[in-house]
């Protein structure tokens, strides 16, 4: 398997499914602040022009959760995705609430602060996407009380996917007054398989450039 990444994207989600479950895989780097994403090559892969991409024999799946998914079901003996079918529908329905709920707030802060031209950004969705988060995020911060992990006692699908969106909250100061999300968070990146933190990875895209 090949995965295309690049830094302190999504991409580190896919590399916790991937080192989560041991499997063996390249990973090739897209550079995306040279535009690497843009050239047709990559284009054929990932018409969005987005980051991570996974490449498994003739198999191309771009989208980082459904990577993690992908990967889940590849080896099953993981339970990344647990058998029972009722425990296996709770980590879906906190995949996509991870997805839907969570991810959109901050994607629209991101976007709206750093990855937008000036002109093109609105100050007033900034705050107005922090508030969603926050929303939310207490949802999830009720959820995680006395447990360990978000599906279950053991790590599934639903952590890998969630655990990067609360360093990427963490970064916006979005966690504070939320202890069981904090724990949660320092929790999972004390695991030895897990990627980057999303600020190591940026101080290693600007060491190297």
């Amino acid at each position: 398997m090949k995965l295309y990444g690049f830094g302190p994207t999504r991409s580190l989600r896919a590399l916790w499914g991937l080192r989560e479950l041991d499997a063996e895989f390249e990973f090739e780097v897209v550079n995306l602040l040279a535009g690497e994403h843009q050239r047709p090559e990559f284009l054929r892969l990932n018409p969005a022009g987005k980051v991570p991409v996974l490449i498994d024999g003739d198999l191309v799946i771009p989208e980082s959760a459904a990577i993690v998914l992908y990967l889940a079901d590849k080896y099953p003996q993981r339970k990344l995705l647990p058998a029972d079918l009722k425990v296996r529908a709770e980590v879906y329905r906190w995949v996509m609430f991870a997805m839907t709920e969570l991810e959109q707030p901050l994607w629209r802060i991101a976007r709206n602060t750093f990855v937008l031209p000036q002109e093109k950004r609105v100050p007033q969705d900034v705050s107005l996407a922090r508030e969603d988060f926050t929303a939310m995020a207490t949802v999830l911060e009720r959820h995680m009380e006395g447990r360990a992990f978000i599906v279950g006692d053991a790590i599934t699908a639903a952590d890998c996917v969630t655990a990067y969106l609360m360093d990427w909250a963490n970064e916006e100061r979005l966690l504070e007054g939320k202890p069981n999300l904090q724990a949660y968070l320092k929790r999972m990146y004390d695991r030895p398989t897990a990627p980057q933190r999303i600020a190591e990875a940026a101080a290693s895209i600007r060491a190297a450039a």
